[in-house]
């Protein structure tokens, strides 16, 4: 797709799938358009958020096994977003829309109440108490989602990507050949190859036992933890998969690096994590290594998703960001 007709594509998938839930007629709102675009559904029936997946990036059995864990949670007693089958079923739909070569996957959730935890952050910068209280307790929240994920057993016929060392910084990434990015500088470039270099042999090295490495969410920005109140909420699960627990960590903060109450954030968030699942000082030293590791994940995601308003905004401050991480550590 080029850049300038994608949410016009996605939208017109959206309309295209309405029939297969009864909803012919509602009202659609785009809410966001990163991996996927997210629209909110108005009808007489409700309100819920319906997903167009990005053409190509997850097969049917792997969107299948996304809502087998999030099913899992939700019985579990995690607050996740239930999933909402078709009239006839299925999990999702899929569809065809103007300019897609093939069936684009589309499926719908209930809409929650909540603002996104980045909205939430703007209100309450300088508030101490409050942002210690949600860092800590987004921290525990991701504990019990990582000891969810420990101990249930996998359905036949799941499949989720793994951001291990190949996945993360190997020849292919999960999220796309960073060091290609068009907009790196020659200088830019070479530092990106030896940074992933580093990281690739390093997270070689870590152990994928279960008390460091699972599922997790794996994309856990600001932008898909909601805040209720005193309650928080995890939405987004497209990118779920087998990774470090260290990984699912440092996404929150990663993007706030720059703020003044960065590591007020990080501490709780640890504090909060190790309230219900302990981490040895071993482990959160190698915090830095998956800082890295996730900075190049999202150049390499502002390379393959350039169609986004996202890519656009952001391409020049994400290799910043990744250049000055990869010069620190190496």
């Amino acid at each position: 797709m080029s850049r300038a007709p994608a949410v016009q594509i996605f939208a017109a998938a959206a309309r295209a799938a309405l029939p297969r839930w009864d909803l012919e007629g509602a009202a659609l709102a785009l809410v966001a358009h990163r991996e996927n675009a997210v629209f909110r559904v108005a009808s007489p029936r409700g309100a819920y958020a319906l997903r167009v997946h990005r053409p190509g990036y997850h097969d049917d059995a792997t969107l299948r096994s996304e809502h087998a864990w999030v099913r899992a949670l939700a019985a579990a007693g995690l607050d996740v977003p239930p999933f909402v089958p078709t009239r006839d079923g299925e999990p999702f739909a899929k569809v065809e829309a103007p300019a897609l070569a093939a069936p684009v996957q589309v499926d719908l959730l209930e809409w929650v109440d909540g603002e996104p935890l980045a909205v939430a952050l703007e209100r309450h910068a300088g508030d101490g108490r409050w942002l210690r209280r949600t860092w800590h307790a987004l921290g525990a929240l991701l504990a019990a989602v990582h000891a969810h994920a420990a101990a249930w057993r996998a359905p036949a016929g799941f499949v989720r990507p793994a951001w291990d060392a190949e996945g993360l910084a190997g020849t292919d990434p999960l999220w796309g050949r960073f060091w290609e990015l068009p907009a790196l500088d020659d200088g830019q470039r070479a530092l990106l190859v030896r940074a992933r270099e580093r990281v690739h042999a390093e997270l070689s090295a870590l152990p994928t036992s279960g008390d460091c490495y699972g599922l997790i969410h794996a994309d856990l920005l600001p932008e898909n933890v909601l805040v209720d109140g005193a309650c928080l909420r995890l939405i987004d699960f497209d990118d779920c998969g087998w990774g470090w627990h260290l990984f699912e960590l440092v996404t929150p903060v990663y993007a706030l690096a720059d703020v003044p109450w960065h590591d007020v954030a990080r501490d709780a968030l640890i504090e909060g994590y190790c309230s219900r699942r302990p981490l040895a000082d071993a482990e959160l030293e190698r915090l830095p290594l998956f800082l890295l590791a996730r900075a190049l994940t999202d150049v390499g995601w502002m390379h393959t998703r350039a169609e986004t308003e996202t890519a656009r905004r952001s391409t020049a401050a994400v290799v910043a960001s990744a250049c000055t991480l990869a010069e620190r550590y190496l």
